[in-house]
């Protein structure tokens, strides 16, 4: 009979091995998600600054799908930020790559520009970003433009922790455990909310906690990164990567961009929380349809239903963006325009030149200073 002890042991060893191998996986993926960011950002440049949104988004939306159409991946787009815009998009459902035998299959959160308002402005944080993911292992969102969302790099914020309360009432506990952890006090945590009238309630929680409001505009990507324990861990560059510039973020913001901020946790770390959170009658009815009766609508969805496998995240700088990490957005530049990358797993940062047609092919992507 076999030792227990023994089956136990190996089953842990096969599982850590798996778990090696997916976080290969995702980084591999990363680095082949990285073109089309580049392609999209770098496409905004002539656009940056103009006032033109839709201009700036179509630009990035068509250079992001010819990079993409060139990916060795049976891909397909789950997740789209365009109808919600009534903006240029990737649609729901767009098959993409040029699968061979072996290749994987993926489904994708895309964002060809987040923060088309900042971008068109000549603002900072605008980027282009996509997140990947086993077929089938992000979350359907259904018709849904808005969710609810609790990020933080603390590990263990999850539904059964939340026992029934609101998301404003796990403020006050996070940030004393934050505070705990820096070794400092609850004034020292930062927490980001979305300056919007239907996040006044989060407002009010933070400030009740004793700890500092981040507001914000547009970026709910860029500010979801900062509360990461990566973004610059991930690229070696903060040699305390377990402690992010900021240390969450809450309230209501793009359903879109909620899974997309899923998959950087799932591959950075970290944890996460998220409910729909329609704004308005026809959005809720049409999730309400969606959903029949499968899900409570104001039910709380956890990291391991937002985001089941190992994922991965590219994105571009279109404006200076700040993650953890500084990315200066695209630059005109003596021979091209040259764009600003990051990726997880894997670490992966630095910037690529692609060249004017007269003078010769792309530049191969190539980093700066990327870490051990």
């Amino acid at each position: 009979m076999s030792d227990p002890i023994e089956l136990a042991e190996g089953a842990r060893d096969r599982d850590r091995d798996r778990a090696r191998a997916d976080v290969a996986d995702a980084a591999a993926l990363a680095e082949q998600l990285r073109p089309a960011v580049i392609a999209a950002a770098t496409a905004c440049l002539p656009l940056v600054g103009r006032g033109d949104g839709d201009a700036l988004d179509g630009a990035a939306v068509a250079a992001m799908r010819a990079a993409l159409a060139e990916l060795p991946v049976d891909g397909r787009v789950v997740v789209g930020e365009g109808e919600k815009d009534e903006a240029p998009m990737l649609h729901l459902g767009e098959r993409f790559g040029r699968a061979g035998a072996g290749d994987p299959s993926i489904d994708i959160a895309v964002d060809p520009v987040d923060g088309t308002r900042l971008g068109a402005a000549g603002r900072p944080g605008a980027m282009a970003v996509i997140a990947a993911a086993p077929r089938g292992a992000l979350f359907d969102l259904g018709p849904a433009h808005y969710l609810e969302k609790f990020v933080t790099w603390l590990p263990g914020l999850t539904v059964a922790r939340a026992a029934g309360r609101s998301l404003p009432e796990l403020v006050a506990e996070l940030v004393e455990e934050a505070a705990r952890a820096r070794g400092v006090e609850p004034r020292d945590i930062r927490i980001a909310v979305q300056d919007r009238p239907r996040n006044l309630p989060y407002l009010d929680a933070v400030r009740a906690a004793g700890a500092t409001v981040e507001r914000f505009e547009h970026g709910d990507i860029e500010r979801s990164l900062a509360a990461l324990p990566g973004a610059a861990g991930d690229a070696g560059l903060d040699p305390r990567p377990w402690l992010p510039r900021l240390d969450a973020v809450i309230g209501v913001g793009g359903a879109p961009e909620g899974v997309i901020v899923a998959a950087a946790v799932r591959a950075l770390g970290g944890s996460m929380l998220a409910r729909f959170a329609p704004q308005s009658d026809g959005e809720r009815e049409r999730l309400l349809g969606h959903l029949a009766g499968a899900r409570a609508i104001d039910a709380l969805v956890e990291l391991d239903e937002l985001c089941a496998g190992p994922a991965a995240v590219a994105l571009a700088a279109v404006t200076d963006c700040e993650i953890g990490l500084a990315l200066p957005g695209v630059q005109q530049m003596p021979r091209g325009v040259r764009a600003h990358w990051w990726s997880a797993p894997g670490g992966g940062y630095g910037w690529a030149d692609a060249l004017d047609v007269d003078a010769g092919a792309p530049v191969p992507a190539r980093p700066e200073a990327a870490g051990p």
